[in-house]
């Protein structure tokens, strides 16, 4: 493992739990792109990437790299202008 794999690891491991599953939840969110990863969390998309290749088993791993590299809405410079939003109206609303 090299070492920028081995502190990104590292780094991570030592936040808090619920920032840990909020980072997770964003990278499985298609309509989150990685800008606003990184905006929150300062993780490029290639660490978002290692991360998620660590936490998810092989075979989810591939699952979802394949779901996020056909996704438009996981890249801003690929998204439709008129989209502004990173995520659905209706996700954060209380029931």
């Amino acid at each position: 493992m090299s070492q920028r794999r081995s502190k990104l690891w590292s780094r991570f491991q030592h936040w808090p739990v619920d920032e840990q599953s909020r980072l997770i939840e964003m990278a499985w969110e298609d309509r989150t792109p990685f800008d606003a990863i990184e905006a929150q969390f300062g993780l490029s998309e290639a660490d978002v990437i290692r991360l998620m290749q660590r936490l998810l088993k092989p075979t989810s791993f591939r699952n979802w790299r394949a779901r996020v590299s056909q996704r438009a809405t996981k890249h801003v410079a690929l998204r439709n202008s008129q989209v502004l939003r990173s995520h659905c109206p209706t996700q954060y609303k209380h029931r």
